[in-house]
């Protein structure tokens, strides 16, 4: 028998699927609170990491853009910031995590 191996990394991915748990249960998040919160939450990954699982994730409509925003503030870098929110898309496949959600609502108080 030769089995065949697919190239590149897989489809499903474990940080992936942390980062629509996180969404499921935050509802919306920009990339920075979401790579934030998945470190309090999961073992660290790098935020590099996160973004690339985000855009992965719009790719495979697991991840939708909610709304993307200009801030203003007192940044290292200048006076704005623009920030992407993202939400889940159709095909996410949530499993509802209990240790995201008790996380995330102890976050939110």
């Amino acid at each position: 028998m030769n089995s065949i191996m697919k190239r590149g990394r897989p489809v499903k991915s474990q940080i992936r699927q942390n980062i629509i748990e996180i969404l499921y249960y935050l509802k919306k998040g920009y990339g920075y609170q979401i790579a934030k919160l998945y470190n309090e939450i999961f073992s660290p990954v790098t935020q590099r990491s996160v973004y690339y699982h985000l855009r992965k994730g719009l790719e495979t409509k697991e991840i939708e853009v909610h709304q993307i925003q200009q801030e203003e503030g007192d940044f290292s870098w200048g006076k704005s910031v623009e920030k992407t929110y993202y939400t889940l898309g159709g095909t996410a496949e949530p499993k509802g995590e209990k240790q995201v959600q008790e996380y995330i609502q102890r976050w939110r108080k």
